[in-house]
């Protein structure tokens, strides 16, 4: 979906855990370059590239890949990505999230009892080869090199400029981007859209919660138009009342 000129939201669809899961990366361009903003869950390569080409824009074209942060629905398609594209894309991240996204460290939120956990929450229909594959992936979740370190503050000068916001809580090392040209908030994980409603970080989502929460005054900063959710898609209604809403 076209969000603005130079910015699309993605849309992801595909069951997991036996129900069907939407989620929303975010793809900024120019005449020049393409920067897709987090790639799915493993094996998404097929749909991500459908919806890169469906907006208008050659998969080739895509020169850059943000990681807003280290969980699997974020990272999971970056090494098929990065393999199927002809030349050597640039992937960004904070430092804080790289050792993670690399495969140097273990992902915070994947642990043994985590693991058990969600093998136990699968509907009793999923097949033995499909929890054996889940098992193997939360295991083994992919990884990918990172090769430059966005700060907090940071601004990007592509697509018309893009500025980096810290945002942990959900995990350490958290972003969310702000597209000046089109007024956009790429939240990923700050915000969630439910109901047609926008609201803060789920707690039980989150590494530290109260600090996912302060960390929604950084947004109010910023003169936003438009937020793209990971998780709910889009919201334009009042944003910045509702922002500081939020915030407070």
């Amino acid at each position: 979906m076209n969000i603005a000129s130079g910015v699309n939201m993605l849309s992801i669809s595909a069951v997991m855990r036996g129900e069907m899961v939407t989620i929303y990366p975010a793809l900024i361009s120019d005449n020049d370059t393409a920067i897709l903003v987090d790639t799915g869950y493993p094996g998404q390569l097929p749909l991500v590239k459908e919806q890169i080409e469906r907006a208008g824009i050659s998969f080739d074209k895509l020169r850059k890949i943000i990681i807003t942060h280290q969980d699997i629905d974020h990272i999971g398609s970056l090494p098929a990505i990065l393999e199927a594209l002809p030349q050597q894309a640039e992937v960004l991240a904070t430092e804080i999230e790289a050792p993670y996204i690399q495969g140097e460290k273990r992902l915070i939120k994947i642990t043994p009892e985590s693991i058990e956990s969600a093998m136990k929450a699968l509907p009793a229909e999923v097949s033995e080869e499909w929890r054996a594959s889940f098992r193997k992936t939360l295991e083994n979740p992919p990884s990918a090199s990172v090769d430059a370190f966005l700060a907090y503050g940071q601004e990007l000068p592509y697509c018309g400029g893009i500025t980096v916001i810290g945002t942990p809580g959900h995990t350490p090392g958290h972003i969310s981007l702000y597209h000046k040209a089109s007024k956009t908030l790429i939240a990923a994980d700050a915000l969630v859209v439910e109901n047609d409603q926008l609201l803060g970080p789920i707690p039980s989502y989150c590494h530290d919660y109260e600090l996912a929460l302060q960390s929604l005054r950084q947004l109010t900063q910023y003169d936003i138009e438009t937020v793209i959710c990971y998780h709910g898609g889009l919201y334009s209604d009042h944003v910045n009342e509702r922002i500081v809403e939020l915030a407070r």
